[in-house]
This record gives C-alpha cells, structure tokens and sequence, in this order.
C-alpha cells in the first residue's frame, strides 16, 4: 500500500511537470507569435509611411511652376517668362503655341507702345574727306527660332536666349576707294529754283543720300538715311500731296529726291520692299514712276541684288537733280541689270 501510494504521489508530480512546461511551452509560442504580429504591424506602419511620403514629394512636385524665361543676350535681363502650364500646356498645345508665336512676333516686330528687336540697317557713307563714315548693322530677331526653343524647353524649364542676328554690309574695305569710277544708271528730274523752300528740302534730302554706300545684300530705307524731314532739320514749308491735294507743309519736295532715286536704282537689279505712288499725278516724273515718302508714314526700300556694291551720288543743279548708281570699273560688267 506504501509503495502505491508513493507511486501515485510520483505520478501526480510528473503531472504536474508536464502540464506546468506545456504552460510554458504555450506562453513563448503565445509570445512569439504576438512579437511576430507586432513586427508586421510596424512593418506595415513603416511602409504606409513610406508610400505616404512619396505621394507627398510628387504631389509637390506635379505642384511645383515650371518657368521658361526669355533673356536678352545683349544686357542678360530676362525680358519675358512664361508660366507654360498655367498657359494650357499639356492641356492645350495648340493654343499654348500659337500665344508663343504671337508673342514672338510682338517681340520681333514691336507693338504700337514698345519697339521690336528688329532693326534696320543705317548704310555706311563717304565723307567729304573720302574717309568712310560707319552705319549701323540690320538686326533681325529669328521670331520661328525663338518660339520652337520656348516650346522645347516648357516641359522641365529653363533659360531661353533671343537669337538676335547682324548682318554687316556687304562691301570690302578695300572697294571704297574705287566704287565712285563708273557710273552704272543715273535719273534726272527738273524743279522750279525760284521756289527757295522746295528747292532747300531737294538740296537736304539729296544730301542725305549722296555717298551712300550699298554693299551687295543691303537693305536701303530713304526715311532711315534722310531722317525727319522736319524744321529742326533745317526743312522749310512747300508744297505736298496729302489725301490728293497740293497743301503747304513742312519738308515738301523731298518726294522728288526719292522718285529720282527710284528711276535710277530701277535700271539695275534691285528688289522693292515698299514703294507707294502719290494721291495725285506729279510733273516731275511720268505718272506711276513716283515714290511717296513720309517720315514716320510711307518708305522707300529696296535691296541691293546687284551682285555688286554701289555708291549713290547725288547731284543738285540750277533746277535739276541728278541721282547717280555707281560702282568701281572692277565690278561695272558684272552689274545685275533691270530685267
């Protein structure tokens, strides 16, 4: 009986044992498996955090203003910035390229407040002392140019530079000399000399010319090269053509100079730019042989597309004038005529 009872009493305690190591056995597994969960719940948390972050940069970054901006090469100001997509890029291309050329035209040819970049050229001339007195280059800005780079670069940004062009005339240094020899066409028209005012603007307007030196390729604007034809320039009232009638007015006359120069430089190969006829018929040169001119209004251009420089001459007699086109007996054979 002993011997049982201390059997049980053995087996009572391996009970317990196994049950008390199951218990243990149960909480580390209960443990683990609640440091486990909560690993990847943090795991979790972080890659919310994470993922949250990265949908904050790129909303701040789909934010974020893209800025083109123009600058002018010759003072690095920046004269214009575009805010492409609050002006329809990416939306509307269409509409967003035609504001670019539009602006790049404006910007180009001026507007009725600002001037352009665009620039005609003032020809250089001979002075009295055969010395050459210098012009100014045409400036053209390359409005097609300029709009395809602000298109290229309205997608990340950045700096545009105008593309401003010069173009110098076209003549050697060494041709100067020599561009008075041959006379390749000349024009005369007659005036009244007893009409001091008349004949005082002839005399100036054809002094403003005379020398003038045209390279091959160069641009001749007779409101550039005379100026304002104004009493502060010396010019006194005579008659002119306004809306069809013969009124006084300040710097009459002085469309003779320009039809004279018309029907000489007409004989070589020269292209028209701009070239009007008066309101009314004139006595000095045929009718349709005329060039209207007004400072500020109507111009006479033309290019030289002879081949070869020029030299204007201009020659004022007792009541005739004479524009004379010349250049040196080097290139007098080789002058593109009138066809």
């Amino acid at each position: 009986m002993e011997r049982r009872e201390k059997r049980r009493k053995k087996l009572r305690r391996s009970g317990i044992i196994s049950i008390s190591a199951f218990l243990v056995c149960g909480l580390l597994f209960f443990g683990a498996c609640l440091s486990k969960m909560e690993s990847k719940k943090e795991g979790t948390s972080k890659t919310a955090a994470v993922e949250k972050k990265a949908d904050q940069t790129k909303k701040k970054e789909k934010e974020k203003k893209v800025f083109v901006k123009v600058i002018d090469p010759n003072t690095k100001a920046v004269i214009h910035t575009f805010t492409p997509k609050e002006m329809g890029y990416g939306k509307d291309n269409e509409k967003f390229k035609q504001e670019v050329i539009n602006w790049a035209r404006s910007a180009a040819r001026g507007t009725d407040t600002t001037p352009g970049y665009d620039k005609r050229n003032t020809p250089d001339r001979i002075d009295a002392n055969g010395a050459v007195v210098k012009g100014s280059p045409r400036v053209i800005l390359e409005e097609k140019e300029l709009a395809e780079k602000v298109l290229k670069a309205s997608a990340n940004g950045g700096n545009v530079i105008l593309p401003l062009y010069e173009t110098e005339s076209g003549y050697k240094p060494e041709d100067v000399a020599h561009l008075g020899e041959a006379v390749v066409a000349s024009y005369t028209t007659k005036f009244n000399s007893r009409v001091a005012g008349r004949t005082k603007n002839i005399e100036l307007s054809a002094m403003a010319i005379d020398n003038v030196i045209l390279g091959n390729g160069d641009y001749f604007s007779f409101n550039t090269s005379v100026g304002p034809s104004d009493e502060a320039h010396g010019y006194q009232p005579a008659e002119e053509a306004v809306n069809g009638k013969l009124v006084m007015g300040i710097g009459g006359g002085i469309c003779q100079t320009s039809s004279t120069l018309f029907n000489a430089v007409d004989k070589v190969g020269v292209q028209y730019v701009e070239k009007k006829h008066h309101s009314v018929s004139v006595g000095y040169v045929p009718k349709g042989r005329d060039a209207t001119v007004s400072y500020g209004g109507s111009d006479f251009r033309f290019v030289n597309t002879t081949g070869v420089p020029l030299l204007i001459k201009s020659i004022v007699g007792n009541g005739t004038l004479t524009i004379e086109i010349r250049t040196s007996n080097q290139y007098k054979d080789t002058v593109k005529k009138a066809i």
